[in-house]
């Protein structure tokens, strides 16, 4: 028996980055495009080949947890706990006066606990060989943990759990939420995702595998999306949390409704480890299919926050893969790379993705791609890519786009609320 699918909304947002830790600062550092780079801080990077990242600033969970809880999470499950509060709160969603039991949570991240993982292994390489672990070795290192960790504190007994699939994680973690809400399985959803990876296996991992940018002599423009001379992604850290909710729950308990969530789409390009397909197909189809599923036509979008990550080889797939699907209506586009100013987040670049396309949405401001400096002649002059200064325009539906190593696409359509 077929059923009317119910509409999904956006009701609490929540964001710590590297270039705000809440999401006020976070808006207006994007608007006025401040790069989040800048030396590491976490470690001792000088005989490494790319010496900086998007690091959070001033990030001090005990300002947010005790001291003891914190020391049982891993810094990307302290992150996820201060994302969630802030959109929790941001939603208003009151524990105490919802189902509890169709409320869920999503959270995920590309890798987990990679810093709990260096400590108890450095800890035990360093000793005799017998193995004095940290009992919160396993609980701290696994990814869903944070999930798990979010719905303890709210008692939330919905669905709870991570999805993986690298940089596109946490669009996916948005995607499924939205389809358990649209086909009335839950009532709402914290979704999000953390990254915690600036370390010395997640910068010389990326090095070896010649990744990131070794732009160390300006680590500020280092990030530099579809220009001439990018070399690279900057690796990020922090994360961002979205209150989806089914529109007829919302209105009934006076939520502020930021927006509506209209479409998600899934694709692999099933071509290459890294490397995106030259052609674009699993872009193309990705795109084609959050379109169809949200009933819309190319010419209703008016903004896309792009992957962007600033390698040679992924500009060029996206935006040739953006041709393919909007043809002329490419032209009247606006289209942006976020990253450029906070670094890749990873498994958490969908969420802050998407917490900056749904406010461009609300604020009617187009963030920029920044450190854009030399035009690339493989890529088209007449695309407008909203190079290094913020542009107003009304946006009535806007996509955000992330894709994943191992050919993992996803993407997502936001859209002005009207009832």
């Amino acid at each position: 028996m077929n059923y009317p699918l119910k509409r999904v909304v956006v009701t609490g947002l929540g964001a710590l980055t590297p270039i705000g830790n809440n999401v006020t600062e976070y808006w207006n550092a994007l608007v006025n495009g401040v790069s989040g780079a800048d030396f590491i801080k976490q470690f001792d990077a000088e005989k490494f080949k790319t010496k900086f990242a998007c690091e959070l600033k001033d990030f001090n969970p005990e300002q947010f947890m005790d001291r003891k809880e914190a020391r049982k999470l891993d810094r990307f499950s302290q992150i996820a706990m201060v994302a969630a509060e802030q959109a929790v709160k941001d939603a208003g969603l009151d524990a105490d006066t919802i189902n509890k039991d169709r409320v869920g949570v999503i959270w995920t991240s590309g890798i987990g606990g990679m810093i709990t993982f260096i400590e108890e292994m450095t800890n035990f390489n360093s000793g005799d060989g017998t193995p004095r672990f940290n009992p919160f070795f396993i609980p701290k290192l696994i990814l869903d943990i944070a999930a798990g960790h979010i719905s303890m504190k709210y008692g939330f007994r919905g669905p709870n759990y991570a999805t993986v699939s690298a940089c596109a994680s946490s669009t996916n973690a948005l995607i499924d939420a939205f389809n358990y809400i649209r086909l009335g399985k839950a009532n709402a959803f914290v979704v999000g995702g953390s990254e915690a990876v600036v370390t010395q296996s997640g910068i010389g991992g990326f090095n070896a595998m010649k990744a990131l940018s070794e732009r160390n002599d300006d680590p500020k423009t280092a990030s530099r999306p579809f220009d001439l001379n990018r070399d690279g992604f900057v690796l990020g850290e922090g994360g961002a949390g979205i209150i989806l909710e089914e529109l007829e729950h919302a209105k009934a308990r006076g939520a502020n409704i930021i927006c509506e969530m209209v479409g998600g789409g899934m694709s692999a390009d099933a071509y290459h480890l890294t490397a995106p397909h030259p052609e674009g197909l699993g872009v193309i189809n990705v795109m084609n299919e959050v379109l169809n599923d949200a009933n819309l036509k190319p010419e209703d979008i008016d903004y896309i926050n792009v992957h962007g990550t600033s390698t040679p080889l992924g500009d060029i797939a996206e935006l040739t893969a953006i041709k393919k699907v909007f043809g002329e209506h490419t032209y009247k586009l606006n289209i942006s790379s976020t990253k450029s100013m906070t670094g890749h987040l990873l498994g958490a670049a969908g969420a802050i993705e998407a917490v900056a396309t749904i406010l461009a949405m609300v604020n009617g401001v187009v963030p920029p791609t920044i450190n854009h400096s030399t035009a690339d002649p493989a890529i088209d002059p007449k695309i407008n890519l909203t190079l290094n200064k913020a542009q107003k325009r009304e946006i009535r539906a806007a996509v955000s786009n992330t894709f994943g190593f191992g050919g993992h696409n996803a993407s997502v359509v936001f859209k002005k609320f009207e009832e």
